[in-house]
This record gives structure tokens, C-alpha cells and sequence, in this order.
């Protein structure tokens, strides 16, 4: 079994040059794989989300729950009047 995309893609075919827009869940072919260079697009590797190396797994720095999200604070400027 080949590996399966997370995200949708557009490339163009790197033999007959005709664009493509494939959907998450798709296998490509190899070819066509090799031209999908974002390793974002891919979805993990099966052994590496059964605790295989590779992965964060359990140590990483969010092992004790959902990390914070980070906020942005802006000061505002006063309208001068």
C-alpha cells in the first residue's frame, strides 16, 4: 500500500503536464508521489503513529495535554481629535 495524502493537492503531471488536483485520502502512484515534496501533505506513517520512532509520542513537550495556544496582544493607538 502506498502512502495516502492529509490534504488536497495541485501539481501537474510530470509526463503528460496535464494539472491534477488530488483529494486527501488518495494513494498516488510514484510518480506522482515524487513530485509532492511538502511532507505536510502526507498523513503519518502508520509505525510512526503506533509509537514507533520518528514520532513525538507520549514525551513531547504537549505529553500532558492540549498545548495553550498562543495569543497576539496589540496595543491600540489613540485618535488624535
Amino acid at each position: 500500500m502506498g502512502r495516502r495524502l492529509a490534504t488536497a493537492v495541485h501539481l501537474t503531471h510530470p509526463e503528460t503536464h496535464e494539472p491534477l488536483i488530488l483529494q486527501p485520502g488518495d494513494e498516488p502512484d510514484e510518480a506522482l508521489a515524487a513530485v509532492i515534496t511538502n511532507p505536510g501533505a502526507w498523513e503519518p506513517d502508520e509505525d510512526e503513529t503506533e509509537g514507533g520512532d520518528g514520532g513525538e509520542g507520549e514525551s513531547g513537550p504537549d505529553a500532558g495535554g492540549k498545548a495553550e495556544p498562543k495569543t497576539r496582544q496589540r496595543a491600540r493607538k489613540q485618535a488624535d481629535e
